[in-house]
């Protein structure tokens, strides 16, 4: 399966969803910084299979309709940083999709991640991120699963992956970095934390109207005792 993950940064790069699905063919795409008011319902064989509702600025995920059923979905806040209570731009950070794959027969939940910005802790994107994991095992307890998204996490990448492997997952990076705005914070911020998969290739795509990168993810079922 293919997973594209895109921060639209305000939905500036919106434009650009028709074009970059007709071109990698992803079977799952993860936004973040969606006007989901403005979403298509369907993008190039892709379907819309849940938005956030209560955000700025939100989290939206599609499926490729031949290949995939909708489940059921969950979206939900996490604990907030002083940015977030300010300024009020995303009341949920996670949007989590149950999927029903056809030709393997068996469900996989997929996830759209966003967060808290820079001047956040990474003590309280890590907060985030446990209990976004934690969402997701009851969205679909034992299944494969993919979260992808913005991490917000430029540095110390190596500890945090320490952390979401005690917690039964891996973490992956991208072939190279995906953020450029400010020469101090350039580097990896979109991540893959995934269970019961194998994560091939994760291939950062080129640049666009946003100033994140896009990222590919190729993935497969892991085999059992693998």
């Amino acid at each position: 399966m293919r997973v594209l993950s895109y921060n639209l940064r305000k939905h500036a790069a919106a434009a650009e969803l028709g074009a970059r699905v007709e071109r990698w063919e992803p079977d799952v795409v993860c936004l973040q910084e969606a006007d989901v008011e403005h979403l298509p319902a369907r993008i190039d064989g892709l379907r819309l299979a849940a938005a956030t509702d209560r955000n700025r600025l939100g989290l939206a995920l599609y499926y490729r309709e031949n290949g995939y059923r909708f489940v059921e979905s969950v979206s939900m806040g996490l604990k907030k940083s002083l940015h977030d209570v300010v300024l009020k731009p995303a009341h949920e950070r996670l949007l989590g999709v149950q999927l029903f794959d056809i030709d393997a027969g068996r469900e996989i939940t997929m996830a759209s991640f966003h967060a808290a910005p820079l001047t956040a802790l990474n003590s309280l994107r890590r907060t985030q991120i446990r209990a976004a994991l934690q969402a997701l095992e009851q969205l679909g307890p034992g299944t494969p699963t993919l979260m992808v998204g913005d991490y917000n996490y430029p540095v110390f990448k190596e500890r945090l992956g320490d952390r979401i492997r005690e917690h039964g997952y891996d973490m992956t990076l991208s072939s190279s970095r995906t953020y450029t705005r400010y020469r101090f914070f350039k580097g990896h911020y979109d991540f893959v934390t995934s269970r019961g998969l194998s994560i091939g290739d994760i291939s950062t795509l080129p640049q666009g109207s946003s100033d994140h990168l896009p990222i590919l993810v190729e993935a497969e079922y892991r085999r059992h005792g693998h």
